[in-house]
């Protein structure tokens, strides 16, 4: 359980070598140019942060490195960041620092780097563990990048590895799946993310389905492979803890259960979103306009809003239910959102007890529905 005083932050990098056809996330082509003035104005984010003391002096349980590809940067560029940011707050000793990769994007050399400065989980896009996977989605790279990256990791000093993978690829079948998931177990992960391919507006893969280019998702296809895929992790000693995300045990994510459990967390750089005090708030989502807002010495905030009691009632109980454990039976009634509990109960979408309320495994498959409801 995630004490209610940590606080986690969030450091957007918006660099990919180049968009994957899945991708909707804000981003950009990495260039050292761009990059560079990316790193000036992070940094000037971080001293403009402090003079406001936004996290009140507590102590940082989390630093996340997310993206983008964060290994996109020059590893010196990650580390400088890192110090900055740790002589800044206070960091607690035993923080969960993660930073995201794309296996092709590391080696041993800048690992060593990363875990010597304080890097201590690493996050691998692997997608899939079957090269033919990868043209459909348009991801660059081979299996065998990842089975060297989480050999070099590992030998770096990361003993906190993450592998992401998704199911329902254009061609994939519940074989391949399986495959993949069992490959994946070789390399002994002690995280494993497993999320359903979805089709997001305005993406390349969006455009090549409309053209019949490739096939949609097969969703009773996916519901067998979410199946498969618990079982197999289970019998590997994964707790699946969240509807996405396993981890044997001591693993669980703990930047990613202040955002179900309604932990504050600052987010630093374009597109970063943060909670704190009760209000939320983003930063834009441009990089030129980020980067000039800062050289005003101006933080980029936008969309702020502060929520109401009520409002914090309801995202604790819309977050919660990502949990496989669900949230205690008041935490609805909190809500107010009683009427709506029950049309979903009657849906078979929740489940309860006299104590708590959940996502049945047809809730967690339309997870999303549930929350629109409860909203």
């Amino acid at each position: 359980m995630i004490p209610s005083e940590a606080v986690g932050l969030y450091i957007h990098v918006p660099f990919c070598r180049r968009r994957c056809h899945f991708c909707a996330f804000y981003l950009e082509i990495a260039r050292l140019d761009r990059i560079a003035r990316f790193q000036s104005a992070l940094l000037q984010e971080i001293a403009l942060h402090t003079q406001q003391d936004f996290l009140n002096g507590r102590l940082l349980q989390s630093i996340y490195f997310g993206g983008g590809t964060p290994t996109s940067l020059p590893t010196e560029y990650l580390t400088t960041i890192l110090k900055r940011i740790r002589a800044t707050w206070p960091t607690s000793p035993t923080a969960e620092i993660t930073v995201e990769a794309h296996p092709s994007t590391v080696s041993f050399e800048g690992l060593s780097a990363l875990a010597k400065a304080g890097f201590n989980r690493i996050s691998l896009g692997a997608e899939s563990m079957k090269d033919q996977d990868f043209a459909a989605i348009g991801r660059f790279g081979l299996v065998r990048d990842t089975a060297t990256a989480v050999h070099e990791s590992r030998s770096a000093g990361f003993q906190n590895i993450n592998l992401d993978v998704m199911y329902g690829l254009p061609g994939q079948s519940l074989h391949d799946w399986t495959d993949t998931v069992e490959s994946l177990l070789a390399h002994r992960p002690t995280h494993v993310s497993c999320y359903a391919l979805t089709v997001e507006e305005d993406t390349r893969l969006a455009q090549d389905i409309a053209r019949k280019v490739v096939a949609p998702p097969d969703e009773a296809l996916q519901v067998e492979m979410e199946s498969a895929a618990e079982h197999i992790l289970a019998s590997a000693g994964f707790a699946r803890y969240e509807i996405s995300n396993y981890a044997k045990p001591g693993s669980a994510c703990r930047h990613n259960l202040l955002y179900w459990t309604g932990g504050e967390y600052l987010g630093l750089g374009p597109s970063a979103q943060s909670y704190l005090a009760g209000t939320r708030f983003g930063k834009m989502a441009d990089l030129e306009s980020y980067v000039e807002r800062l050289n005003d010495d101006r933080l980029p905030i936008v969309d702020q809003t502060t929520l109401s009691i009520l409002e914090r009632q309801r995202d604790a109980l819309v977050f919660g239910l990502r949990l496989l454990r669900g949230v205690p039976r008041l935490t609805s009634r909190a809500a107010e959102r009683d009427h709506q509990v029950d049309t979903l109960l009657n849906q078979g979408l929740l489940d309860s007890d006299h104590d708590r309320l959940w996502l049945t495994p047809l809730g967690r498959r339309y997870a999303d529905t549930v929350a629109e409801t409860l909203f």
